[in-house]
């Protein structure tokens, strides 16, 4: 009994820790990306960005947000800092100049200054609700087809490209208040 009573208490004490580790950008809040007075980089980012991972497309190193994104989500071996770090060889391209026509439409709303950077998906600011910081509402991940479907519209169920998804931002200031774009049709 004595044993079950520390393994409760041990396991209640580890899952928000757990939480944390697993968990984005949760509990975060904006010091945890963004530093006043100890800025590195650009956008008074608390972490510099990343010059040493590379672009397995063009084996040059990654620029613009998508290198202030991999400062954090990258291992600690290739400049990140190992938080939940992406595998550029095994993930959805980003950090790229352009985008062929003839695998994705993407949205100009998507583009940042041109450029398909890890923020065309997310947006990791505290405001957004939707799941793994995807600029699209997926259900908590359960209406993929939905978030796909913005870009890919040739290769996604028809019945969830018709609905055109809503496309959070919180990139424009001028909106007073973080929300969904407006639906486009």
């Amino acid at each position: 009994m004595h044993f079950a009573r520390i393994l409760v208490l041990s396991l209640a004490a580890a899952l928000p820790l757990s939480a944390l580790a697993a968990g984005g950008h949760d509990g975060v809040g904006c010091a945890g990306c963004h530093a006043i007075h100890t800025a590195k980089g650009e956008i008074i980012f608390a972490v510099g960005p990343n010059k040493v991972a590379q672009n397995p497309r063009t084996k040059s190193a990654y620029t613009a947000s998508t290198a202030l994104c991999l400062g954090c989500h990258e291992e600690s071996s290739k400049g990140g800092q190992g938080y939940a770090p992406v595998a550029g060889h095994m993930s959805h391209p980003y950090g790229l100049a352009s985008v062929n026509s003839k695998v994705a439409n993407v949205p100009a709303d998507l583009l940042r200054n041109g450029r398909f950077e890890c923020v065309g998906c997310h947006d990791p600011h505290p405001s957004n609700p939707n799941h793994k910081y995807l600029r699209v509402d997926t259900a908590k991940g359960q209406n993929m087809d939905a978030f796909c479907g913005v870009c890919h519209s040739v290769k996604a169920d028809p019945s969830v490209v018709s609905k055109k998804a809503a496309v959070f931002t919180s990139m424009d200031q001028r909106a007073g208040v973080a929300a969904p774009a407006a639906s486009k049709k």
